[in-house]
């Protein structure tokens, strides 16, 4: 889906809703809001032009001033550059858009490597005070030789840091390669670039800008009139569509008539790319729109997945799973669509199957032995059980087809173990379950995460907070490795109990389950090996499919845990990203921890 608009900014005196319905009635379904020499809005009006656009469907970002870079090496300067991007996106905040576009900036006769530890620094700074805010800082390709901004020096940065957005200037790549967007196959070499380079919720949609351009030698020199210079918006759409790119494409001509000619020729173009329908039927039912769409085809009395490295069969596919009407289908895309996010969070960990063969309300099993009938590209991890007294075959999942294939099992959780495959008896993290009993609330809930945050805190350690899907807050803890799981175990104990002891009305640690009224029990049990978990972005079998989802620490006393579900998840992923990566990184030891608890040699 391609989405077109322009930057500028509405009328001196013109009513909001008057200027965005002229948008819509000339074709524009976007806006950039240049704010490129001043701020010329506050807060308020930000808000009130941010509801106006919602209501209409019009996604907004907001280009930041010029001046506003992050190569600036003298401190005062530097100073006012990153104040400018701060407001920048908390203006953007305000009004809900979703990217800032920023210059990275000029070289200055510097050695790049020395700019790029520059710009690492401006936004190390940076990062403390806007990667919460749910808007990407967009770093434009340079258009100049003399200007910091290459594709891979913005795929370096945004690797590192999780708010850093691409936005491509396709005027910039077009003059600095020297006139050398002229074809579809470019266009689709720049795609290809950018999917390889950056995880899929960064460049979902890409936020690109778009403008004739003159150019010499050493790149641009500044912006033709549509028409005049030799970039054409053709070969993008058509590049767009065989990529399977959803686009904003942003007009920066400086006129209104080369908008408006921009426009047409992308509506033309649209209308004329040749799109043959895709082999096959969508998995999903249509009730939600998965940013990705596995097919499949019919063979024999099933499907046969297409489009993907590994073959895998589905069936059912329009069995409900949900007693609001979702499908298996839906959970087997759902699945494909959050692969980015959750593998990472998977990666060489056995997997407990939580098996729901009839959807969420039927009868349920948990299953260890992989079946025997799993696809022989899916590897599997012999684990010795004490207990069984015999080896247990786990099933992994490394890649989204094996995601698929637990949903096609009807596995609508995930459950991982908390150690890797490598180090089996040492956790990497301590997981403070918080599950409300009968007759406890959810601000129940919410004052005991606060209350354990405030410990961690004091003990100087980094605790991550997710919903568990249903009433409950997980908690983890990152750690180094080293600790088995014992220890960890009777770390999470005491100090559970110690909160218990902080709030006896709202904390519980008591294994019975009858004396547990009341009150919010925090389960230690769940450190311990063998003992599993709902993965982040695992889908849980309630009604409306919701999603343990990780959360910000300043939204706990906020939020509805019910709000997150396969259909309203998207928005907030594309936003934040992988709020729960930091919980792969480790970094904490208990030593500390354990002496200020008082809890001596473990």
């Amino acid at each position: 889906m391609i989405t077109f608009g322009y930057s500028g900014l509405p009328p001196a005196g013109m009513p909001d809703g008057e200027f965005l319905d002229g948008l819509s009635e000339q074709g524009y379904q976007a806006f950039e809001l240049a704010f490129t020499k001043s701020f010329p809005w506050n807060e308020r009006r930000c808000s009130t032009f941010g509801k106006e656009a919602a209501e209409r469907g019009i996604p907004l970002s907001i280009h930041a001033p010029y001046f506003a870079v992050l190569t600036i090496t003298d401190e005062d300067r530097a100073r006012k550059c990153r104040g400018a991007i701060e407001h920048t996106m908390k203006l953007a905040a305000e009004m809900d858009a979703r990217v800032v576009v920023v210059h990275p900036g000029g070289r200055r006769r510097e050695e790049p490597a020395f700019l790029m530890d520059t710009i690492r620094r401006h936004l190390d700074h940076l990062a403390t005070k806007v990667s919460d805010l749910g808007v990407g800082l967009g770093l434009e390709t340079t258009g100049r030789a003399s200007q910091m901004g290459s594709l891979g020096d913005i795929a370096l940065l945004g690797a590192e840091y999780p708010f850093v957005r691409p936005v491509i200037d396709w005027a910039h790549v077009h003059a600095i390669s020297g006139g050398g967007l002229r074809s579809v196959e470019a266009f689709e070499t720049v795609l290809g670039f950018l999917r390889e380079n950056f995880t899929g919720w960064k460049i979902d949609p890409l936020h690109t800008q778009f403008s004739d351009v003159l150019y010499d030698q050493t790149g641009e020199i500044r912006h033709l009139p549509y028409g005049r210079g030799d970039l054409r918006a053709t070969p993008l759409i058509e590049a767009a569509y065989r990529a399977g790119f959803r686009m904003t494409v942003i007009s920066e001509s400086r006129d209104e008539p080369s908008h408006r000619r921009i426009g047409e020729e992308i509506t033309k173009a649209l209308m004329s790319v040749t799109n043959p329908e895709p082999p096959g039927r969508p998995a999903a039912s249509g009730a939600v729109a998965f940013p990705t769409t596995p097919r499949a085809v019919e063979a024999d009395d099933r499907h046969a997945l297409v489009g993907y490295d590994q073959p895998l069969r589905l069936s059912n596919l329009d069995k409900q799973f949900f007693p609001d009407g979702y499908t298996k289908g839906d959970l087997i895309s759902y699945y494909a669509s959050i692969a980015p996010l959750l593998l990472p969070h998977l990666e060489d960990r056995a997997i407990v199957m939580a098996r729901f063969p009839d959807g969420a309300e039927a009868d349920s099993f948990y299953e260890k032995q992989a079946p025997g009938h799993q696809p022989a590209w899916m590897p599997l991890v012999p684990i010795d059980s004490a207990h069984r007294g015999r080896v247990i075959d786990y099933v992994t999942a490394d890649r989204p087809e094996s995601l698929m294939w637990l949903a096609n099992m009807g596995c609508i959780e995930i459950h991982p173990w908390l150690s890797r495959v490598a180090s089996l008896h040492t956790p990497d993290f301590a997981v403070f379950d918080l599950d409300p009993a009968a007759g406890s609330s959810w601000d129940q809930v919410v004052a005991v995460a606060g209350l354990l945050r405030e410990a961690l805190d004091h003990l100087r350690l980094k605790g991550y907070p997710k919903t568990s899907g249903s009433r409950g807050i997980h908690v983890y803890v990152p750690l180094d490795p080293g600790a088995d799981y014992a220890r960890v175990r009777t770390f999470v104990q005491r100090l559970g109990q110690l909160l218990a002891i902080a709030n006896p009305d709202d904390v519980t640690m008591d294994r019975h389950i009858p004396n547990r009224a009341g009150k919010v029990y925090i389960d230690s049990g769940q450190n311990r090996a063998g003992a599993t978990i709902a993965a982040a972005y695992s889908v849980r079998p309630r009604p409306g499919a919701p999603v343990s989802t990780p959360l910000r620490w300043d939204e706990v006393d906020s939020i509805d845990p019910a709000g997150f579900t396969i259909a309203t998840i998207w928005d907030r992923t594309s936003r934040y990203g992988d709020l729960f990566a930091p919980v792969l990184v480790g970094g904490q030891r208990l030593d500390r921890a354990e002496e200020s608890l008082g809890m001596g040699e473990c």
